[in-house]
């Protein structure tokens, strides 16, 4: 049985191309012997990811992590499927999610036919005045933002603009989880007392 360990050591000390060997690795393992902890390691690294790539395309939170388990349990059945020379793991992973997404958008139910002169509809267009306070309340968020230590901004963005979860965060940055996760508890009080200053 291929035993897949998890690798604790920062990507950047990593040499070129091991990476991939260990994302590749991983699938084997899936493949081969149906290993759970390798399973749990491919899940934690591109659940995340799969999940704000959802949500970034329209997806609804629930829709977004019921697409996370569809891909992932696609991964599962399907990783003897996977082939090294068509392309790397993350790229196979990311066209299985692209699918799921485009199957799931395929099985929303057609609406029926309604003639239009019948309809009334509502602008969907934001007044002038939300605008405004949409405008308004970004600049105090990015404002805030600004205004945090650079070591917990750094944490914050790779959370928030990046949609890495804290072990690869840790893990990028070369640093222990528990200091990850005490900077961005810091980071939320501040923003939060940031926030209440600039209203």
């Amino acid at each position: 049985m291929l035993k897949v360990m998890r690798v604790e050591k920062p990507m950047a000390n990593r040499e070129p191309g091991s990476d991939q060997q260990i994302l590749q690795s991983l699938i084997a393992a899936i493949a081969d012997s149906r290993d759970r902890d390798a399973f749990e390691t491919l899940f934690d690294r591109f659940g995340p990811r799969i999940k704000g790539m959802m949500m970034g395309s329209g997806a609804t939170e629930d829709l977004a992590e019921d697409l996370v388990q569809d891909v992932m349990m696609t991964v599962w059945r399907k990783a003897a499927l996977y082939a090294p020379e068509r392309g790397n793991v993350s790229t196979w992973i990311f066209t299985i999610a692209r699918n799921a997404r485009i199957d799931r958008l395929r099985r929303q139910p057609v609406q029926p036919y309604v003639d239009v002169d019948t309809v009334i509809l509502e602008c969907d267009a934001p007044s002038a005045e939300t605008q405004v306070i949409a405008r308004q309340s970004d600049s105090r968020v990015r404002e805030a933002v600004d205004r945090l230590p650079e070591e917990q901004r750094t944490v914050i963005e790779m959370a928030f603009l990046r949609f890495k979860p804290q072990s690869a965060i840790a893990e990028e940055l070369n640093l222990p989880i528990g200091t990850v996760k005490s900077r961005m508890r810091l980071a939320y009080q501040k923003l939060k007392d940031h926030l209440e200053e600039l209203k």
